[in-house]
Parts: C-alpha cells; sequence; structure tokens
C-alpha cells in the first residue's frame, strides 16, 4: 500500500468527470487499499479516486471511531429517498481547513459495487448519506466550495493558492 498525493482546490483535475470502472480487478484492489491508507493518514472519513488524480468512479468512506467499518462504492449511482433537505457542516481532503454549511437530502439510495464486483443497495441517512452524496459530486467534478456563494469560493481558492505558493 502507498500514501497517495491528495489535489488540493483550486487544481483543475478535481473538476475531471470520472469514467466508470469496467472490470473490479487487482488493480482496482490495490487503488482502493492506497485510497483508505490515504483516507486514514490524512485523517478523513472519505475520499474519492478523483482526489488523488485517478479518474475512475471509486469512492472509500469510513465514519466509524475505530477505522472498522470500511465502505468501497463502485460505479455509484444515487437516488434520493426523502426531499427533505438539511445542512451540515461539510470539510473536504482537498479544501484543507474549510468548513461550510451544505444542505443537501437527509436520506438517499446507493447502488455499487463492492471490492469484489458485486452489487449491493445501501439507504443511509445523516452523516453516512451526506458523505456519499459529497464524494459522489467529486466523482462528477464538483466540490463543496461550489455550494456556497462566489465570494466565499474565492475566499477560499485566494487562501489556499497562498498557502501553496508558501509551500513550494
Amino acid at each position: 500500500m502507498a500514501l497517495l498525493p491528495i489535489l488540493e482546490f483550486p487544481d483543475a483535475r478535481l473538476r475531471t468527470v470520472a469514467k466508470p470502472v469496467e472490470q473490479v480487478d487487482d488493480r482496482v484492489r490495490a487503488i482502493i487499499d492506497d485510497m483508505f491508507e490515504t483516507m486514514y493518514d490524512a485523517p478523513g472519513i472519505g475520499l474519492a479516486a478523483t482526489q488523488v488524480n485517478v479518474h475512475e468512479q471509486i469512492i472509500v468512506i469510513d465514519i466509524s471511531e475505530n477505522h472498522d467499518e470500511p465502505l468501497v462504492f463502485i460505479n455509484p449511482r444515487i437516488d434520493v429517498l426523502d426531499e427533505t433537505l438539511f445542512d451540515y457542516e461539510e470539510g473536504c481532503l482537498s479544501v484543507p481547513g474549510f468548513y461550510e454549511e451544505v444542505t443537501r437530502p437527509r436520506h438517499v439510495r446507493v447502488t455499487a459495487l463492492n471490492r469484489d464486483g458485486e452489487e449491493f443497495v445501501l439507504e443511509p441517512e445523516g452523516l453516512l448519506a451526506v458523505c456519499i452524496q459529497h464524494e459522489i459530486d467529486h466523482l462528477k467534478g464538483k466540490l463543496f466550495v461550489d455550494y456556497v456563494s462566489n465570494i466565499k469560493r474565492q475566499r477560499i481558492r485566494k487562501k489556499l493558492e497562498k498557502q501553496h505558493k508558501e509551500r513550494a
């Protein structure tokens, strides 16, 4: 396993739309293992392949306290089950240090493949539903900062660009 570099906003590669995984094989499982290692090290609770410059529809999530409930979503499809919206303060490994309220559906259905290529269906609510929607957005080239005002987004962009220059 290996730690992968996480792309940070405003990197244009984060806007790439991910392609479906054609075959779940050892190559894909190796990417999944590297993504979990990267996510846990960051530390985070979710990571989309797009964030590590792999433009395939792969998501890893673990919202447990002890990192013992890993979830893999390959080629995820989402349906809203409850139109009720709620606000949740979201952060992102690709937008480090920033948290903003985002409004999303409370209850969704996700159909995806697991790490063995088997289809499964999950109907999460709350934090897991938010996390899945957030990561699926990444696969579509969308970031949580796209849900905030243009002024806030530009402020975040400028601060991160300044941090990137200071590190270089």
